[in-house]
């Protein structure tokens, strides 16, 4: 559920807003604050290349953010995107290219929060610009987007002003981090998702090895594929590897040895949840039939199914209980914590086989999406669709990057424009039936009950779920539905542990300890299985 960082523009109604592109060097220059003028009549943002900027690449069409700030002490490029009160302004708007001169009239423009960048309240901000242009990778701080200088401007309440912006910065290449003694990376470039998108692709991956394993070469370890929150990168390997904690736990000679394998959660539409899907492509496929041999091959994993486990929270949670249930034969466990939504009469509070509305529930009251433990409401899931649209191409949550444009990713059937069916209208929230109806194939609680007599003996004692029973995205609702289920099997009856804890959010536990306490698990079950 961890919502990727992205940027975007407003739509601006009655407003004017200028920007201009040209191929002629602009200087970076601090903004001009206002003057107190009233009735404004525009807002002119000039945005332009540098003159060093490749001509190929100003062609491309892309996406143009520009983010506003109250603070620089993190480039605005950053954007949190989580739609709280405080959040920062987006305006956003596609081009074909970068290499002519446009003027954009209001009603071109999107936006977030505020609709109209005259809205923007008044006071001093930090700006900056970025053009996305990299549609393989889903976040807008990609290697090889441009990004502008952070300049301040003061914005006064019923004046106008000009904001010069130069795209003088490229981000760099993706470069693997270092490689330390117990801690290694891997980027594999793969065969089926480079035929899929037509580009070399590439899966990437960071391992943590045993206090042991240099000094028994021909031995071989079980190994923990640790799934992360959405949108979570390989390289969060290394900040645990550097937790001091994690360290002297690590390094302890009481302290079982395995492998852990930290997978991506990088895809062009967003996390793929490590499954094949009509729109992110074959990452199932990938990951199992690609990069876990070549793992196997490098750092000597037991190569059969009693010594591979999955864990993960959130979209971990998931990810990790629908790699035991889709692949039953390949792993041996699976740790599932605070699961995106198992059922999908529960998608949230979404049911989206029998709704007609996705904002909207039967009382036409606004359906929360995140609220505190002890259910107070922060935020909605019409405002959040909403700041995903403004972070999307075609102005839509589809294309976003962020969670709900990656559920949408990996669950829909795709356009005939390349591009994931929503299942819902953007705008309006309605539900498209026959999107949900494609849906049911990655039901979790659908599939298993309809595959039950053949799946249950190969899932037996491997399916090991935690949850808070006031999940803060309301996840629950659905792992009660899948809890049902399971109990209500016969032939063969279920065998799978349920821990629901009281007045507990999402991922609401101590990470340390309970990884420590799903790696015992996972090392009783494979001591167990030899």
């Amino acid at each position: 559920m961890n919502i990727k960082a992205y940027q975007t523009m407003s739509k601006c109604f009655g407003l004017y807003l200028s920007i201009c592109f040209s191929l002629t060097l602009l200087e970076s220059v601090n903004l001009v604050s206002a003057e107190n003028l009233s009735n404004p009549s525009s807002i002119s943002i000039k945005v332009s290349p540098a003159e060093a900027q490749n001509k190929q690449v100003l062609e491309q069409a892309g996406r143009l953010h520009i983010v506003f700030s109250r603070s620089d002490e993190e480039a605005p490029r950053f954007y949190s995107a989580w739609p709280t009160q405080n959040i920062e302004p987006l305006f956003a708007i596609d081009l074909k290219s970068l290499n002519e001169q446009l003027i954009l009239t209001s009603n071109m423009l999107g936006g977030f929060p505020h609709k109209r960048l005259e809205d923007l309240p008044a006071g001093e901000w930090y700006v900056q610009a970025i053009y996305d242009t990299n549609t393989l990778d889903s976040g807008i701080n990609s290697p090889g987007n441009y990004f502008s200088d952070i300049q301040k401007v003061s914005v006064k309440e019923g004046s106008e002003f000009t904001l010069q912006l130069t795209l003088n910065e490229q981000i760099p290449p993706d470069e693997l981090p270092k490689d330390q003694p117990l801690l290694k990376f891997v980027k594999l470039k793969s065969e089926t998702l480079s035929k899929f998108w037509n580009e070399d692709m590439y899966l990437r991956a960071g391992v943590i090895l045993p206090r042991t394993y240099f000094d028994k070469p021909l031995a071989r370890f079980p190994v923990f594929f640790d799934i992360g929150g959405y949108g979570s990168r390989y390289t969060r390997a290394q900040r645990l590897y550097e937790n001091e904690d994690f360290q002297r736990y690590w390094q302890d000679e009481n302290t079982l040895q395995m492998v852990i394998v930290f997978l991506d959660g990088e895809a062009p539409f967003g996390d793929p949840y490590q499954i094949n899907s009509a729109n992110n492509g074959p990452y199932g496929d990938a990951t199992w039939q690609e990069l876990l041999p070549y793992l196997e091959s490098q750092f000597n994993l037991v190569d059969d199914m009693k010594g591979r486990f999955v864990s993960g929270c959130s979209t971990g949670g998931w990810v990790s209980l629908a790699l035991q249930i889709f692949y039953p034969d390949l792993f041996n466990g699976a740790w599932s914590y605070s699961a995106d939504g198992v059922d999908f009469r529960y998608f949230q509070l979404v049911n989206i086989y029998e709704d007609d509305n996705a904002f909207f529930n039967e009382h036409n009251q606004e359906r929360p999406s995140f609220r505190e433990k002890d259910g107070d409401v922060i935020f909605s899931i019409k405002r959040e669709i909403s700041m995903e649209n403004t972070m999307g191409r075609t102005n839509s949550f589809v294309t976003s990057g962020g969670q709900w444009g990656g559920w949408n990713a990996v669950y829909s059937p795709r356009s005939e424009d390349g591009l994931p069916l929503a299942i819902w209208d953007p705008e309006t929230g309605k539900i498209n039936k026959t999107v949900a109806e494609a849906w049911k194939k990655y039901d979790l609680r659908l599939h298993t009950e309809k595959n039950w007599p053949s799946l249950g003996p190969k899932l037996a004692g491997k399916l090991h779920i935690w949850m808070g029973d006031m999940d803060n995205f309301y996840l629950n609702n659905a792992m009660y539905f899948f809890e049902d289920m399971l109990k209500a099997q016969s032939e063969p009856a279920y065998d799978a542990e349920f821990i629901f804890k009281r007045g507990v959010g999402h991922c609401d536990y101590d990470s340390l300890e309970m990884r420590k306490h799903t790696i015992s698990q996972m090392m009783k079950r494979f001591e167990a299985n030899n």
